[in-house]
């Protein structure tokens, strides 16, 4: 088996589970504890509906949705059992409340690594893995497929033990080292995580994936000019058949030009994805592009009333009030700053000035906000 092939098995088994994802994280989230809990009951459901017990496995979805509300996959797990007992006027509102759920969660944009372009709670596969990792310890498969639902899931410091692991079993493989440095990325661990991501750009300097990966670490660092490199040479490895991908590493190193055109080719592809509406709308202002008549797309609440805020049908504090979410108030204090930016620059300056210390260097705001605030010598 070829390393490339390693590669794909491990992530095969993931593939099914990449349209599933977790509620909005939330500011007063469940404690760490709690989570658990509510991941063990899910599990614990799902066994005892694989061993046709279903009132015990509803009791435990039960269990785990209190504990944890926004558990799509248990919701979703609920409404299949009772689907499967006839009782389709109760199952049809928790189907319609788990796609909500994730239908309103970001996945990663397409301009990162494939591994962060979804996301999931991936509770009963890790439990899996752990077991098949520890029985085989010599294999890069299980190694990998393990550490990649665990930082899928944030557990970064679990999921490098596993590429530690695999490192064992196939020394210095790019793509494991490049996952490596992911995972200390996550634990902000970003001089290590640019180290690995030397290496990797050493025997493939035309890793799209990895150059933006260490463009974020870099931001993070407060290196805005090697960052903006790596996305440059980013962009110019995108082919033209991936606007949306080329639109988001332009907005990321402030081409807000190249930004504004390459998210109109994406709008014509995906009409119904807001955010290339919404990130065509900042990096038209920013660029200085004369506005252009647009509508308010329903489906998506949130991105609805971000996307408002251009229209003049929204106002910051509304905005801010809806942020439930520390990625969510990111999104809001950089699009309030765009809007603000002519009529107000220091009320751009403050707010980009907390996403700067405060928001997540792995997000398109992050970066395009860090730009703006040394362009504008703050």
């Amino acid at each position: 088996m070829t390393d490339s092939s390693i590669l794909r098995a491990a992530f095969a088994p993931l593939a099914r589970l990449w349209r599933r994802q977790p509620a909005p994280i939330v500011f007063d989230t469940p404690s760490g504890d709690a989570e658990q809990e509510a991941e063990r009951l899910y599990r614990d459901g799902l066994l005892r509906a694989r061993r046709g017990d279903t009132e015990g496995a509803l009791a435990q979805l039960d269990k785990a949705i209190s504990h944890l509300p926004g558990l799509a996959d248990a919701i979703e797990a609920r409404a299949e059992l009772l689907d499967s007992l006839g009782q389709w006027d109760l199952a049809r509102p928790e189907y319609e409340r788990a796609r909500r759920l994730w239908s309103e969660t970001q996945g990663g944009m397409p301009d990162r690594r494939y591994l962060f372009r979804r996301s999931g709670h991936f509770a009963f596969e890790i439990e899996a893995y752990e077991l098949v990792r520890n029985n085989v310890r010599n294999k890069v498969l299980p190694q990998l497929a393990h550490g990649n639902a665990l930082l899928i899931r944030g557990r970064a410091k679990e999921a490098l033990d596993s590429y530690e692991r695999a490192l064992k079993a196939k020394p210095n493989l790019p793509e494991i080292l490049a996952l490596k440095g992911e995972a200390l990325a996550v634990l902000g661990r970003y001089d290590e995580a640019i180290q690995v991501f030397d290496g990797v750009l050493a025997a493939r300097p035309n890793d799209g994936e990895t150059l933006n990966s260490r463009g974020i670490a870099r931001m993070a660092l407060g290196r805005v000019a090697e960052a903006n490199d790596d996305w440059r040479r980013q962009l110019e490895l995108l082919p033209p058949t991936q606007p949306a991908a080329r639109g988001c590493v332009a907005l990321r190193h402030g081409n807000y030009g190249a930004a504004f055109h390459e998210f109109g080719l994406a709008r014509a592809k995906e009409p119904r994805q807001p955010y290339w509406l919404l990130y065509r709308l900042a990096a038209g202002r920013l660029a200085g592009v004369s506005p252009e008549p647009f509508t308010v797309p329903a489906g998506n609440e949130w991105l609805a009333a971000v996307i408002a805020l251009y229209a003049g049908q929204a106002t910051e504090e509304g905005l801010l009030g809806r942020a439930n979410s520390l990625g969510r108030r990111t999104e809001a204090l950089f699009h309030i700053g765009v809007v603000a930016l002519g009529a107000n620059p220091a009320v751009a300056r403050r707010h980009w000035r907390e996403i700067a210390d405060r928001g997540s260097p792995a997000m398109i705001e992050y970066a395009a906000a860090r730009n703006e605030l040394t362009r504008l010598g703050a």
